[in-house]
């Protein structure tokens, strides 16, 4: 499976923002872009065209999607009626390992794209290994039984944790269960903060 496995706090300070929590705590320490300048670096004013595509590359880097998926995203977001920035981030935080990361299977969508791709997690009881699956409303998501032996979702169960994870309000978490279900379509609010959608609209308008 295809994905970036690049350094995340450089494409954070490149992109002033915090593609992951790591990436995040890494932009904390060094705002400044990375380079052989260091400190002194200023980050350059840039076109238009620039802070499109700047945009584009914070969605895609932020939930773990390759150009390709991008624009097929972005295409089936085109076709539908309504605004296609916030459908385009709809799509985004119905991929299956998103799911798993908001309902707190995974600390990172990086370890949710690897917990689906090795089978662990089933949607309506059956396992489904491709993290771009797109859920709908009313499917379930849950552990495969045979997964609970693993010592990482037996410490994630024994531990309380999932007790304590706050799901977003489109999401339904049984924490007792390991499971959740699609309860509405995600908001605008609902996805990643720091994203101008509208940016990327322009961006693949031109």
């Amino acid at each position: 499976m295809a994905r970036y496995k690049g350094p995340v706090g450089k494409v954070s300070r490149r992109l002033g923002i915090g593609i992951t929590e790591k990436g995040q705590r890494i932009l904390n320490k060094r705002s400044y872009p990375p380079g052989q300048h260091g400190p002194s670096a200023k980050r350059r004013q840039i076109s238009d065209y620039g802070l499109q595509m700047q945009e584009k590359q914070k969605a895609k880097f932020m939930y773990g999607v390759l150009e390709r998926q991008f624009r097929n995203l972005f295409e089936q977001a085109s076709r539908r009626s309504g605004v296609t920035g916030e459908y385009l981030l709809s799509l985004l935080e119905r991929r299956l390992d998103n799911v798993v990361y908001r309902l707190g299977f995974a600390t990172t969508r990086a370890q949710a794209r690897q917990l689906v791709s090795h089978g662990h997690i089933m949607v309506d009881g059956r396992k489904t290994n491709i993290p771009s699956f797109s859920v709908k409303v009313g499917q379930v998501i849950s552990l495969r039984p045979e997964s609970r032996r693993r010592t990482y979702f037996k410490n994630l169960i024994d531990s309380g944790e999932l007790n304590k994870h706050r799901a977003p309000d489109w999401l339904r978490l049984s924490a007792n269960d390991v499971s959740g279900q699609i309860v509405a379509l995600p908001r605008r609010e609902d996805a990643e903060a720091g994203i101008n959608e509208q940016l990327i609209v322009e961006f693949y308008s031109r």
